[in-house]
């Protein structure tokens, strides 16, 4: 099942992340890429963005920016926006927290080291890995980053969840607002490539826009 985040309760809980945008007048979608950039896929997502004259933020993981610069390159040059996704895509229970700081500074400065790389919002983006966040670790990040969460969790990286049924959910459960989480991965491909060109059709056909955050 997707799963829809950004109720009252969890604004409540940790009211300084990021769930969702303010809806708008013009209603606007904000498609997010996390676990990239990798050549099997980023560049496949790039061209379907392009189609749609869709731009979207990717939450890079270091390492991969450090083995396929090229494709990170891609990224920056057909003006999407980046966030931080630490260097190793580290679960934050499984490290000490100037562990996971560390690695969160060195995607930092693997994110910074290309000449196109901006901060298009008031601070950078930085978004955990399986969302998992600790409060000393929040308090930390927030010194210097902006948190993004999100509204809608595709879950495209099942590869038991039936593509139709990925995209079904998908469209029920985004508004105006939505901060969407897709995977540029290739344990999310074959969900990512049914649904990812069908959901920007059928909001494009709607009037959607899609924006970086």
């Amino acid at each position: 099942m997707i799963q829809k985040v950004g109720s009252v309760f969890r604004n409540k809980i940790f009211p300084s992340l990021v769930w969702k945008k303010e809806a708008s007048p013009s209603p606007v979608l904000y498609l997010t890429f996390d676990d990239g950039p990798i050549p099997e896929i980023t560049p496949w997502v790039l061209e379907v963005l392009r189609k749609y004259n869709a731009k979207a933020t990717f939450f890079c993981v270091g390492d991969n920016i450090r083995k396929h610069p090229s494709v990170y390159h891609q990224v920056l040059e057909e003006g999407h926006q980046v966030g931080n996704h630490t260097f190793n895509h580290l679960q934050y229970w499984k490290k000490s927290l100037p562990n996971y700081m560390k690695n969160v500074k060195e995607c930092d400065e693997v994110m910074r080291s290309n000449p196109l790389f901006k901060v298009d919002s008031e601070k950078p983006l930085f978004r955990p890995p399986h969302g998992q966040i600790g409060k000393k670790m929040m308090q930390q990040l927030l010194e210097d980053y902006e948190i993004i969460m999100w509204h809608v969790l595709t879950r495209d990286y099942n590869k038991n969840y039936k593509k139709e049924n990925c995209l079904k959910a998908a469209i029920k459960n985004t508004e105006n607002g939505s901060i969407i989480v897709f995977h540029d991965s290739i344990k999310a491909e074959k969900n990512l490539k049914y649904v990812l060109p069908r959901f920007l059709e059928y909001f494009s056909n709607k009037g959607y826009e899609f924006h970086t955050l």
